[in-house]
């Protein structure tokens, strides 16, 4: 059932994204209509949360850093109540026993029959290119036996650059791939490991992104390191 908060935000927001962003989108109907669902996206924009939910015709839940619920002052605050209104679960996810909680937070949704976005790299594209995925998406569906369904963004970077509030004006696209089942041992770290890999060819190959074969946060802590 869709909350109040978010089923008011969307119809707010849906007409103006049609009017202003004209999104073009393909392969929408490999979205199941209804049970658990993975929704696997490239991460360019901040934006990416709003536009790409706002396609789908369920609600898509994601299980956002908990960061971004504890902000300090007014601007926290406006974020908090944004993500909230989102339908967007905040979890741990910096890693070891803290990265369960999003495994249990995310399974529990799925239980429900639900639908949850998630973006493999775990944070946002530093440069435009697609990273190295993280491998709890799998053992996720594995765990769930939910498909996943890969998704490219395309161009969010340019309407919202990292840091900017207000959006430029321009077409965004979405392509959504053939949903992917996921099978095998969860706990086998290797076959977790191929299997991350191939779903970030197959979403590589809906984006056209140049790929690289290291995690974004170790190229944006690279970045950091060479501007000190």
């Amino acid at each position: 059932m869709v909350n109040l908060p978010y089923g008011v935000l969307r119809a707010f927001l849906t007409p103006f994204l049609m009017v202003l962003f004209r999104p073009k989108v393909t392969g929408l109907r490999h979205v199941p209509a209804t049970g658990p669902v993975i929704i696997a996206s490239n991460h360019l924009s901040f934006s990416d949360s709003v536009f790409m939910p706002l396609v789908v015709p369920r609600k898509v839940t994601f299980l956002a850093k908990s960061e971004y619920f504890t902000s300090p002052g007014p601007k926290g605050l406006l974020k908090k109540l944004t993500f909230i209104a989102l339908g967007q679960v905040p979890v741990d996810r910096s890693g070891g026993r803290r990265s369960e909680a999003a495994l249990v937070t995310g399974l529990k949704v799925l239980s429900e029959g639900n639908c949850i976005g998630i973006y493999p790299e775990g944070t946002r594209s530093p440069d435009g290119r697609l990273y190295k995925g993280r491998t709890g998406i799998v053992r996720l569906a594995i765990e769930s036996g939910a498909p996943i369904v890969p998704v490219a963004m395309f161009d969010t970077d340019k309407i919202q650059p990292t840091g900017k509030v207000v959006p430029k004006i321009m077409r965004v696209k979405m392509i959504f791939g053939e949903p992917i089942y996921m099978t095998g041992d969860p706990t086998n770290l290797q076959l977790l490991r191929d299997l991350t890999d191939d779903l970030m060819r197959k979403i590589q190959q809906l984006s056209g992104q140049e790929y690289v074969d290291i995690y974004a946060t170790r190229r944006k802590a690279e970045v950091d390191d060479s501007e000190k």
